[in-house]
Protein backbone atom coordinates (compact mmCIF):
# COMPACT_ATOMS: atom_id res chain seq x y z
CA UNK A 1 0.00 0.00 0.00
CA UNK A 2 3.06 2.88 1.19
CA UNK A 3 4.16 1.64 -2.87
CA UNK A 4 1.05 2.12 -3.96
CA UNK A 5 0.61 5.22 -2.76
CA UNK A 6 4.43 6.81 -2.81
CA UNK A 7 4.38 6.13 -6.53
CA UNK A 8 0.97 7.05 -7.75
CA UNK A 9 -0.48 10.19 -5.13
CA UNK A 10 2.50 12.46 -6.30
CA UNK A 11 1.53 11.96 -9.79
CA UNK A 12 -2.11 12.92 -9.22
CA UNK A 13 -1.14 15.85 -7.13
CA UNK A 14 1.49 16.76 -9.74
CA UNK A 15 -0.64 16.60 -12.55
CA UNK A 16 -3.45 18.51 -11.03
CA UNK A 17 -1.05 21.50 -10.23
CA UNK A 18 0.54 21.57 -13.88
CA UNK A 19 -3.34 21.69 -14.96
CA UNK A 20 -4.10 24.43 -11.95
CA UNK A 21 -0.91 26.40 -12.33
CA UNK A 22 0.68 26.16 -15.59
CA UNK A 23 4.78 27.22 -15.30
CA UNK A 24 4.00 30.87 -13.37
CA UNK A 25 6.89 33.15 -14.71
CA UNK A 26 6.83 34.71 -10.42
CA UNK A 27 8.28 30.98 -9.65
CA UNK A 28 11.32 29.45 -10.21
CA UNK A 29 12.08 26.33 -12.47
CA UNK A 30 14.47 23.20 -12.39
CA UNK A 31 14.57 23.96 -16.36
CA UNK A 32 15.92 27.14 -15.78
CA UNK A 33 19.05 25.93 -13.69
CA UNK A 34 19.66 23.17 -16.08
CA UNK A 35 19.98 25.59 -18.76
CA UNK A 36 22.32 27.69 -17.20
CA UNK A 37 24.51 24.85 -16.19
CA UNK A 38 24.38 24.01 -19.85
CA UNK A 39 25.12 27.51 -21.35
CA UNK A 40 27.73 27.64 -19.15
CA UNK A 41 29.25 24.18 -20.21
CA UNK A 42 28.54 24.67 -23.70
CA UNK A 43 30.71 27.76 -23.70
CA UNK A 44 33.34 26.22 -21.90
CA UNK A 45 33.85 23.18 -23.74
CA UNK A 46 32.57 23.62 -27.06
CA UNK A 47 35.76 24.53 -28.87
CA UNK A 48 39.46 22.97 -30.05
CA UNK A 49 39.52 19.15 -30.71
CA UNK A 50 37.69 16.39 -29.34
CA UNK A 51 34.18 18.19 -29.20
CA UNK A 52 32.00 15.01 -29.60
CA UNK A 53 33.71 13.82 -26.41
CA UNK A 54 33.37 16.82 -24.85
CA UNK A 55 30.13 17.04 -25.12
CA UNK A 56 29.38 13.43 -24.63
CA UNK A 57 31.04 13.52 -21.30
CA UNK A 58 29.43 17.26 -20.43
CA UNK A 59 25.80 15.56 -21.23
CA UNK A 60 26.40 12.37 -19.20
CA UNK A 61 27.63 13.75 -16.40
CA UNK A 62 24.70 16.03 -16.06
CA UNK A 63 22.07 13.15 -16.75
CA UNK A 64 24.27 10.93 -13.92
CA UNK A 65 24.39 14.14 -11.59
CA UNK A 66 20.84 14.71 -11.67
CA UNK A 67 19.90 11.52 -11.27
CA UNK A 68 22.40 11.03 -8.22
CA UNK A 69 20.87 13.81 -7.02
CA UNK A 70 17.19 13.66 -6.89
CA UNK A 71 17.57 9.73 -5.93
CA UNK A 72 19.87 11.38 -2.71
CA UNK A 73 17.05 13.85 -1.76
CA UNK A 74 14.06 11.03 -1.97
CA UNK A 75 15.99 8.66 0.07
CA UNK A 76 16.90 10.97 2.75
CA UNK A 77 13.16 12.80 2.65
CA UNK A 78 11.67 9.20 2.61
CA UNK A 79 13.80 8.20 5.60
CA UNK A 80 12.82 11.57 7.58
CA UNK A 81 9.52 11.57 6.70
CA UNK A 82 6.98 9.41 4.16
CA UNK A 83 4.47 12.85 3.75
CA UNK A 84 8.14 14.80 3.27
CA UNK A 85 9.22 12.55 0.28
CA UNK A 86 5.37 12.42 -1.11
CA UNK A 87 5.59 16.39 -1.25
CA UNK A 88 9.12 16.24 -2.55
CA UNK A 89 7.88 13.90 -5.25
CA UNK A 90 4.84 15.54 -5.89
CA UNK A 91 7.20 18.80 -6.80
CA UNK A 92 9.04 17.20 -9.30
CA UNK A 93 6.25 15.72 -11.29
CA UNK A 94 4.22 19.42 -11.39
CA UNK A 95 7.54 20.91 -12.60
CA UNK A 96 8.64 17.74 -15.43
CA UNK A 97 5.21 18.94 -16.85
CA UNK A 98 3.71 21.37 -19.08
CA UNK A 99 0.42 20.08 -20.37
CA UNK A 100 -1.43 23.20 -19.30
CA UNK A 101 1.44 25.83 -20.75
CA UNK A 102 1.47 23.98 -23.79
CA UNK A 103 -2.03 24.22 -24.33
CA UNK A 104 -2.22 27.79 -23.37
CA UNK A 105 0.53 28.53 -25.86
CA UNK A 106 -1.14 27.54 -28.75
CA UNK A 107 -4.72 29.01 -28.27
CA UNK A 108 -2.44 31.81 -27.90
CA UNK A 109 -1.13 31.17 -31.27
CA UNK A 110 -4.96 30.45 -33.01
CA UNK A 111 -6.15 33.57 -31.08
CA UNK A 112 -3.31 35.55 -32.34
CA UNK A 113 -3.16 34.31 -36.10
CA UNK A 114 -6.86 35.52 -36.42
CA UNK A 115 -6.11 38.84 -35.21
CA UNK A 116 -3.33 39.33 -37.95
CA UNK A 117 -0.26 37.33 -39.70
CA UNK A 118 2.75 39.59 -37.76
CA UNK A 119 0.53 39.07 -34.15
CA UNK A 120 0.05 35.25 -35.25
CA UNK A 121 4.42 35.28 -35.87
CA UNK A 122 5.37 36.67 -33.19
CA UNK A 123 3.44 34.67 -30.66
CA UNK A 124 4.47 31.23 -32.78
CA UNK A 125 7.62 31.79 -32.28
CA UNK A 126 7.47 31.26 -28.63
CA UNK A 127 7.12 27.63 -29.19
CA UNK A 128 8.76 26.86 -32.50
CA UNK A 129 12.72 27.03 -33.78
CA UNK A 130 11.81 27.51 -36.75
CA UNK A 131 11.98 31.07 -38.71
CA UNK A 132 8.93 32.54 -38.40
CA UNK A 133 9.12 36.25 -40.06
CA UNK A 134 7.70 34.89 -43.61
CA UNK A 135 4.97 32.31 -41.95
CA UNK A 136 1.51 32.46 -43.59
CA UNK A 137 -1.35 31.75 -41.37
CA UNK A 138 -1.87 28.12 -42.88
CA UNK A 139 2.13 27.55 -41.73
CA UNK A 140 1.47 29.30 -38.41
CA UNK A 141 -1.60 27.40 -37.16
CA UNK A 142 0.77 23.86 -38.64
CA UNK A 143 3.29 25.03 -36.54
CA UNK A 144 1.29 25.17 -33.71
CA UNK A 145 -0.24 22.05 -34.11
CA UNK A 146 2.75 19.96 -34.83
CA UNK A 147 4.25 21.58 -31.37
CA UNK A 148 1.50 20.68 -29.57
CA UNK A 149 1.42 16.90 -30.59
CA UNK A 150 5.33 16.48 -30.53
CA UNK A 151 5.37 17.85 -27.17
CA UNK A 152 2.88 15.98 -25.98
CA UNK A 153 5.54 13.70 -25.95
CA UNK A 154 8.39 15.38 -24.76
CA UNK A 155 6.08 17.38 -22.14
CA UNK A 156 4.13 15.11 -20.51
CA UNK A 157 3.84 11.47 -21.55
CA UNK A 158 7.71 10.85 -21.46
CA UNK A 159 8.22 12.29 -18.23
CA UNK A 160 5.45 10.52 -17.14
CA UNK A 161 6.47 7.49 -18.49
CA UNK A 162 9.86 7.17 -17.11
CA UNK A 163 8.49 8.37 -14.19
CA UNK A 164 6.35 5.42 -14.42
CA UNK A 165 9.84 3.13 -14.69
CA UNK A 166 11.67 4.71 -12.27
CA UNK A 167 10.12 7.29 -9.97
CA UNK A 168 11.02 11.09 -9.66
CA UNK A 169 14.94 10.01 -10.52
CA UNK A 170 14.03 8.85 -13.56
CA UNK A 171 11.58 12.03 -14.45
CA UNK A 172 14.19 14.36 -13.72
CA UNK A 173 16.89 13.15 -15.36
CA UNK A 174 14.65 12.12 -18.54
CA UNK A 175 14.28 16.39 -17.99
CA UNK A 176 17.42 17.13 -17.94
CA UNK A 177 18.18 15.01 -21.32
CA UNK A 178 15.25 17.20 -22.82
CA UNK A 179 16.62 19.97 -21.90
CA UNK A 180 20.10 19.37 -23.81
CA UNK A 181 18.56 18.16 -26.36
CA UNK A 182 16.45 21.29 -27.40
CA UNK A 183 19.79 23.56 -26.65
CA UNK A 184 22.67 21.77 -27.99
CA UNK A 185 20.75 18.66 -29.98
CA UNK A 186 21.11 20.98 -33.66
CA UNK A 187 22.10 19.75 -36.84
CA UNK A 188 23.81 23.19 -37.11
CA UNK A 189 27.49 23.60 -37.39
CA UNK A 190 28.37 24.79 -34.01
CA UNK A 191 26.77 21.80 -31.99
CA UNK A 192 27.36 19.17 -34.77
CA UNK A 193 29.81 17.41 -33.28
CA UNK A 194 29.46 18.60 -29.61
CA UNK A 195 25.24 18.01 -29.13
CA UNK A 196 26.10 14.38 -30.84
CA UNK A 197 25.53 12.31 -27.90
CA UNK A 198 22.56 14.59 -26.20
CA UNK A 199 20.80 14.32 -29.70
CA UNK A 200 21.23 10.27 -29.45
CA UNK A 201 20.41 10.23 -25.71
CA UNK A 202 17.18 12.17 -26.36
CA UNK A 203 16.40 10.37 -29.50
CA UNK A 204 16.72 6.59 -27.66
CA UNK A 205 15.07 7.96 -24.50
CA UNK A 206 12.13 9.50 -26.39
CA UNK A 207 11.79 6.00 -28.76
CA UNK A 208 8.69 4.29 -26.93
CA UNK A 209 7.21 7.44 -25.17
CA UNK A 210 6.73 8.77 -28.52
CA UNK A 211 5.14 6.17 -29.85
CA UNK A 212 3.04 5.75 -27.08
CA UNK A 213 1.88 9.04 -27.23
CA UNK A 214 0.68 8.29 -31.24
CA UNK A 215 -1.40 5.24 -29.59
CA UNK A 216 -2.84 7.22 -26.53
CA UNK A 217 -3.63 9.90 -29.15
CA UNK A 218 -5.93 7.39 -31.00
CA UNK A 219 -7.06 5.80 -28.81
CA UNK A 220 -8.55 9.28 -27.53
CA UNK A 221 -9.99 9.68 -30.81
CA UNK A 222 -11.55 6.28 -30.92
CA UNK A 223 -10.55 5.79 -34.37
CA UNK A 224 -8.52 2.48 -34.64
CA UNK A 225 -8.02 3.13 -38.59
CA UNK A 226 -5.75 5.66 -37.85
CA UNK A 227 -2.61 3.32 -36.84
CA UNK A 228 -2.29 2.44 -40.68
CA UNK A 229 -1.99 6.37 -41.21
CA UNK A 230 0.45 6.52 -38.52
CA UNK A 231 2.48 3.13 -39.84
CA UNK A 232 2.72 5.13 -43.04
CA UNK A 233 3.76 8.25 -42.17
CA UNK A 234 5.32 7.99 -38.63
CA UNK A 235 8.66 6.69 -40.27
CA UNK A 236 9.08 9.44 -42.86
CA UNK A 237 9.57 12.67 -39.95
CA UNK A 238 13.28 13.53 -40.09
CA UNK A 239 13.32 12.64 -36.24
CA UNK A 240 12.79 9.04 -35.56
CA UNK A 241 10.46 9.79 -32.77
CA UNK A 242 8.41 13.08 -33.69
CA UNK A 243 6.84 12.06 -36.30
CA UNK A 244 4.60 9.59 -34.42
CA UNK A 245 3.05 11.84 -32.51
CA UNK A 246 2.30 14.60 -35.28
CA UNK A 247 1.25 11.72 -38.14
CA UNK A 248 -1.32 11.13 -35.14
CA UNK A 249 -2.76 14.52 -34.94
CA UNK A 250 -2.42 14.57 -38.53
CA UNK A 251 -4.50 11.27 -38.72
CA UNK A 252 -7.29 12.74 -36.54
CA UNK A 253 -8.01 16.15 -38.14
CA UNK A 254 -7.62 14.82 -42.00
CA UNK A 255 -5.00 17.51 -42.78
CA UNK A 256 -0.95 17.98 -43.94
CA UNK A 257 1.89 18.48 -41.42
CA UNK A 258 5.19 18.84 -42.71
CA UNK A 259 6.86 20.75 -45.73
CA UNK A 260 9.79 23.23 -45.89
CA UNK A 261 10.90 25.69 -43.06
CA UNK A 262 13.47 28.38 -42.61
CA UNK A 263 15.73 26.92 -39.56
CA UNK A 264 19.23 28.87 -38.48
CA UNK A 265 18.90 30.71 -42.12
CA UNK A 266 18.96 27.12 -43.83
CA UNK A 267 15.77 25.45 -45.73
CA UNK A 268 14.77 22.26 -44.47
CA UNK A 269 12.56 20.20 -46.17
CA UNK A 270 10.29 18.01 -44.17
CA UNK A 271 8.44 15.04 -45.29
CA UNK A 272 4.84 15.95 -45.67
CA UNK A 273 2.90 14.10 -43.18
CA UNK A 274 -0.58 13.53 -45.00
CA UNK A 275 -1.95 14.08 -48.30
CA UNK A 276 -4.69 16.90 -47.42
CA UNK A 277 -3.61 19.89 -47.50
CA UNK A 278 -7.08 21.51 -46.49
CA UNK A 279 -6.68 24.76 -45.14
CA UNK A 280 -6.47 24.36 -41.03
CA UNK A 281 -8.87 26.27 -38.94
CA UNK A 282 -9.38 28.00 -35.82
CA UNK A 283 -12.20 25.29 -34.92
CA UNK A 284 -9.36 22.92 -35.58
CA UNK A 285 -7.52 23.86 -32.30
CA UNK A 286 -9.69 22.88 -29.28
CA UNK A 287 -10.32 19.28 -30.74
CA UNK A 288 -6.40 18.90 -30.40
CA UNK A 289 -6.08 20.23 -27.14
CA UNK A 290 -9.27 17.88 -26.00
CA UNK A 291 -6.86 15.21 -27.75
CA UNK A 292 -3.99 16.19 -25.72
CA UNK A 293 -6.27 16.03 -22.42
CA UNK A 294 -7.74 13.03 -22.96
CA UNK A 295 -4.12 11.36 -23.83
CA UNK A 296 -2.88 12.80 -21.06
CA UNK A 297 -5.60 10.79 -18.29
CA UNK A 298 -5.40 7.93 -20.34
CA UNK A 299 -1.76 7.66 -19.13
CA UNK A 300 -2.62 8.92 -15.74
CA UNK A 301 -4.68 5.89 -15.54
CA UNK A 302 -2.37 3.17 -17.36
CA UNK A 303 0.32 4.50 -14.61
CA UNK A 304 -1.91 3.55 -12.04
CA UNK A 305 -3.03 0.60 -13.61
CA UNK A 306 1.21 -0.75 -13.59
CA UNK A 307 1.69 0.22 -9.90
CA UNK A 308 -1.62 -1.62 -8.79
CA UNK A 309 -0.37 -4.47 -10.71
CA UNK A 310 3.21 -4.21 -9.09
CA UNK A 311 1.72 -3.76 -5.80
CA UNK A 312 -0.49 -6.87 -5.91
CA UNK A 313 2.59 -9.28 -6.83
CA UNK A 314 5.08 -7.84 -4.64
CA UNK A 315 2.87 -7.80 -1.72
Amino acid sequence: MDIALFMVLPVLIGWLLDRILGDPIWLPHPVVLFGKIIAWGEKKLNKGNSRMFKGGFFSLFLILLTFVITGVAVYFLYRVNFWLAIVFNSVVVFYCLAGKTLADEVKDVFLAVDRSVEDGRKQVARIVGRDTSGLSPQQIRTAALETLSENLSDGVIAPLFWYMLLGAVGMMAYKMINTLDSMIGYKSERYRQFGCWAARIDDAVNYIPARLTATLMILSKGDLTIFSFVKKYGRQHASPNSGYPESALAGILNCRFGGPNIYFGNVVNKPYIGNNDRQIMTSDMPMAIGINMKSEMLMLILLIFVWSVVCFIIR
